[in-house]
């Protein structure tokens, strides 16, 4: 009997210690946060030894400012832990200098990892002096995504801020089972191409209570996403959260199964927006839900662009574009910046079916508003102001 006790005793001791939390102080391991050391390689050695622990493991980041002067990857093809945190009291700072990594495709990047969380903290990738450069119209690096998380699954970000990214703050490519909560995301608003979050070919993504502030897309969806559920996101000045732009490709994967709701734009571009390119594609956006959208001098509150060409540059012009369907639009209420406020664009070849407007209220300058409709049907429901055009 007393040996039986010693080995159920044995076996708990065992199992309590190998799930036991480890911790990697990224400053114990030669991080310096004075904002000028290069603290690339003790990021990189926390990650190695988090990685390499059979236990779940924390890569602690004190506060303070550590420079990462360098792209950096944190591969989880070779992790033996099952989940590894980040908890970030400081900030990561990327080079004053453009060209530090401005011509790599992400400065921090996360490939194939497995049960991920990023904590808080703020990650600055300086992107002002890059912008300057391209409005100059000289030669300059295309930029990288701040942070960039690839074929990876469970991950989750919370409460983390991105300052002045080059391009691209948060990219999600190929990922599974994601939730971003609580992010902050800022920018100038003549920033270029810095969308706030990007998602491609993802599925099963949420994102939480976050306000985003940029020079473009607040939350832009690309092909390839599914099972999308955007809430309580707050956006401007950008370009509103856009599906798309799709339909550059004859083969592309579609978008299905989006839901935004509790969303508030105040002066953006655009607020809801699907946007295609008039070209040949067997791409497709269907079920869609907008709900509980506010307004606040938005230029197109609601739009459909099926012939998106940013600056009439390079128009396709085309009959043929992508196939939308069963897009919905339910209490969408507050003010438009121009006195079209629903407008639904669609292609000839292919017209929009499906729409459904329920509850729509939006004035322009204390006046009723109007709507535009081209190869658009549906049906219209409630209190409509602009009256429906479907």
């Amino acid at each position: 009997m007393v040996i039986k006790y010693m080995i159920v005793l044995l076996f708990l001791i065992f199992r309590y210690s190998s799930s036991a939390t480890v911790t990697y102080n990224v400053v114990s391991l030669g991080a310096k946060a004075d904002g000028r050391s290069d603290t690339r390689n003790a990021f990189l050695k926390a990650w190695n030894l988090a990685c390499a622990s059979t236990s779940p493991a924390i890569i602690y980041v004190p506060s303070g400012r550590y420079l990462i002067a360098s792209a950096v990857t944190f591969s989880g093809q070779r992790c033996l832990s099952k989940a590894i945190k980040f908890n970030i009291y400081g900030t990561l700072v990327a080079p004053s200098s453009y060209n530090a990594i401005g011509n790599s495709e992400v400065w921090i990047k996360l490939y194939r990892v497995n049960h991920v969380t990023i904590s808080g903290g703020t990650l600055d990738a300086q992107g002002s002096s890059l912008w300057a450069c391209k409005s100059s119209g000289k030669a300059c690096p295309k930029g990288a995504t701040t942070l960039g998380i690839y074929h990876s699954q469970n991950i989750v970000i919370s409460k983390l801020r991105s300052l002045n990214s080059q391009m691209f703050h948060i990219l999600l490519y190929a990922c599974t089972n994601a939730k971003l909560q609580g992010v902050s995301i800022l920018a100038s608003g003549t920033s270029p191409n810095t969308d706030g979050i990007h998602l491609s070919a993802s599925t099963g993504i949420t994102i939480l209570n976050s306000k985003i502030s940029t020079g473009d897309d607040c939350i832009s969806i690309g092909p390839g996403n599914s099972n999308i559920w955007i809430e309580k996101a707050v956006c401007g000045p950008g370009h509103g959260i856009s599906i798309g732009s799709l339909g550059w490709e004859l083969e592309e994967a579609g978008v299905q199964n989006v839901t935004v709701k509790t969303a508030t734009f105040i002066g953006t571009q655009n607020g809801l927006r699907i946007k295609a390119w008039a070209r040949r594609s067997n791409g497709f956006v269907k079920n869609v839900v907008f709900q509980q959208a506010t307004m606040v001098n938005v230029r197109y509150p609601i739009i459909i662009d099926g012939n998106y060409c940013p600056n009439n540059d390079n128009c396709p012009n085309q009959v043929a574009g992508i196939k939308i369907s069963n897009v919905m639009y339910q209490d969408v209420h507050g003010t438009s910046a121009t006195q079209v406020a629903v407008k639904f664009d669609c292609s000839k070849g292919n017209p929009c079916s499906g729409i459904r407007l329920r509850d729509v209220n939006l004035i322009h300058a204390g006046q009723p508003a109007v709507s535009s409709c081209s190869y658009a049907a549906g049906t219209a429901s409630g209190l409509l102001l602009p009256s429906s055009c479907l």
